[in-house]
């Protein structure tokens, strides 16, 4: 919990308008720790009751050769890219990250447009990688 703290509180000047990890960190903690822990590296307190344990959510520019997989993350989360890891898709509560649309760069430049509400916990967990 402190590096997650330490993370929201370091960020804060390097959010940019369109998105705030402050914000994002926020989501994360109501909507996202309870299967990815509060550190966001897996073991939340759901993790036991789920057929797919939560990744290491730090950790996904390291797998992925360090480049934060930017277009896959906001895939998983928005649902389209399903996930079933108990029994149905994550996130259960998809249906609140809807709306407000806003664009972020894919690092080639090409924009992909979301709601605002997964750009600021995508921006928050590019954040916090290793």
């Amino acid at each position: 919990m402190k590096r997650l703290l330490t993370a929201l509180f370091g960020l804060w000047p390097l959010a940019l308008p369109a998105q705030d990890a402050a914000e994002g960190a926020l989501i994360y903690l109501q909507r996202c720790a309870t299967c990815h822990g509060a550190e966001a590296q897996g073991g939340g307190p759901m993790a036991p009751a789920l057929l797919v344990q939560p990744k290491d959510l730090t950790a996904l520019a390291a797998e992925n050769d360090g480049v934060f997989p930017l277009l896959r993350v906001i895939r998983r989360i928005d649902g389209r890219d399903p996930l079933v890891s108990h029994g149905s898709d994550m996130p259960v509560y998809g249906e609140l990250f809807e709306g407000d649309d806003t664009a972020l760069k894919l690092p080639s430049g090409q924009p992909v447009m979301t709601s605002r509400t997964i750009a600021d916990l995508v921006v928050f967990l590019q954040a916090i990688q290793k």
